[in-house]
């Protein structure tokens, strides 16, 4: 597997990696799936992710202060470790 280096807005990280969190996913897995639909000739309006409403719900947020207990914003580790525990209910 290859790495790619981007050059992006440090705004634009830090709002991506809150919606990764909020949909269960990391930024890294929504640009490998948008690259690999994009190599394959999708359609431009096709190359969105879905909603986030059409996926599960990840609770990070506790509700009152912050990230609930054991997730890391910086750590995909602790996000899959949140969906593990979320899909073995």
């Amino acid at each position: 597997m290859s790495n790619l280096t981007l050059s992006l807005d440090d705004e634009v990280v830090r709002q991506a990696r809150i919606r990764a969190i909020q949909e269960g996913t990391s930024v890294s897995a929504q640009v490998r799936d948008f690259l690999q639909r994009y190599a394959n000739g999708e359609r431009s309006d096709t190359l969105l992710p879905l909603a986030a409403s059409a996926l599960p719900p990840l609770r990070v947020f506790d509700g009152h202060s912050g990230l609930a207990a054991g997730i890391d914003p910086t750590s995909n580790r602790s996000l899959l470790d949140a969906a593990d525990e979320l899909s073995s209910r």
